[in-house]
């Protein structure tokens, strides 16, 4: 067993490589320790550099009705209202612990990416306010 860390894409290349060999390798044989520590390597190089970030709580939910081929629909059944579906849909409202929970049980998906914060149109219209009323207090201080 000669192994060395992943430097290169190269190297990547050649450990997946020497993996796809080993696959059927039995757990306790020279072989099967020398596929887990590849494997092993290959998860800390792929983590570092292709890490993927989480979608946010919206694409979460439309890429979970894309799988479970549902539409609004599907969500305003869920949440027994067409109107608050259309409202998440289009971040127009955050979701709500009740939500989640409703989405999760039904879909027997993770709450986990659900729970996360993301922007909504409120937060995209009270941002903008901001910015307005932050450039005159600046304006106050440097005039002082």
């Amino acid at each position: 067993m000669n192994i060395k860390p992943i430097r290169t894409d190269s190297d990547y290349d050649a450990v997946l490589g020497r993996v796809d060999a080993l696959m059927d390798a039995a757990a306790g044989t020279p072989e099967g320790d020398e596929l887990d520590v590849l494997v092993t390597l290959l998860e800390a190089y792929e983590q570092k550099y292709f890490f993927i970030d989480a979608p946010d709580p919206v694409e979460f939910i439309k890429n979970a009705m894309e799988f479970k081929g549902l539409d609004q629909t599907g969500l305003a059944r869920v949440l027994n209202s067409r109107p608050r579906a259309s409202e998440i849909l289009n971040r127009q409202r955050p979701l709500t612990l009740d939500h989640i929970r409703k989405i999760t049980s039904a879909w027997r998906i993770p709450a986990e990416p659900l729970i996360s914060e993301y922007k909504t149109a409120r937060n995209r219209l009270e941002a903008k306010r901001e910015i307005p009323s932050q450039r005159k207090n600046q304006r106050r201080a440097s005039s002082r």
